[in-house]
């Protein structure tokens, strides 16, 4: 015992005076075991390079670059917000179509249902693990939100939900809240909701 506990404190003497202590500083370069690109060829801003023909290393963006994170425009359909305001727009800012409903209902199953449930009542799979605080999408809070604000919900997620903003492009998002409108008429919807002409093949 006595000649590991000697060996081990060799090791730990040799390891210190290799590497020194965590944060000292001294003129010696350090002994880097694992570099982690710490050090590494690169051009620094403003300063001269022969890569580029123009012969500076600073290089304006390429044309029609957008940055990370970055809207291509801002306007009510990529923020769901009245344009100069904190506002939310009170519908969708875009013809509602079969076709749009069609995707909004294939992107519901997707990304929404397993939580949610098929029908919007909060009854997905996720409930039989365990994940019991799952909104209703039918309950008359969320039925009396702005298009706009449902729009933000799913773009940033909002309490337990995740945002799906990086992963639902923002016509898919619309195409989404359009199927939610209609899967909430269809349970909360009255008979004067209904236009005339299709009452009649309800009644049969």
């Amino acid at each position: 015992m006595r000649y590991f506990l000697l060996s081990f404190a060799l090791l730990v003497a040799l390891v210190i005076s290799l590497a020194g202590f965590r944060g000292s500083v001294g003129r010696k370069p350090p002994l880097d075991v694992f570099p982690d690109m710490d050090r590494q060829w690169k051009i620094r801003p403003q300063s001269p390079d022969t890569f580029f023909a123009n012969g500076t290393g600073s290089q304006l963006p390429v044309q029609g670059t957008v940055a990370r994170g970055e809207q291509f425009e801002i306007s009510p359909a990529t923020t769901g917000l009245v344009t100069g305001t904190t506002n939310f727009v009170e519908s969708m800012p875009m013809e509602i179509t079969a076709e749009l409903v069609q995707r909004g209902r294939q992107r519901y199953s997707i990304s929404c249902a397993p939580c949610h449930g098929p029908t919007g009542d909060g009854n997905g799979i996720t409930r039989k693990y365990g994940m019991n605080v799952v909104a209703n999408l039918h309950d008359r809070r969320i039925v009396s939100m702005p298009d706009g604000e449902l729009f933000h919900v799913i773009t940033h997620g909002r309490n337990l939900m995740g945002p799906y903003g990086p992963v639902v492009p923002v016509d898919e998002r619309w195409a989404t809240i359009a199927y939610l409108r209609a899967l909430q008429l269809a349970r909360l919807g009255t008979l004067e909701e209904i236009p005339q002409q299709a009452r009649a093949a309800i009644a049969q």
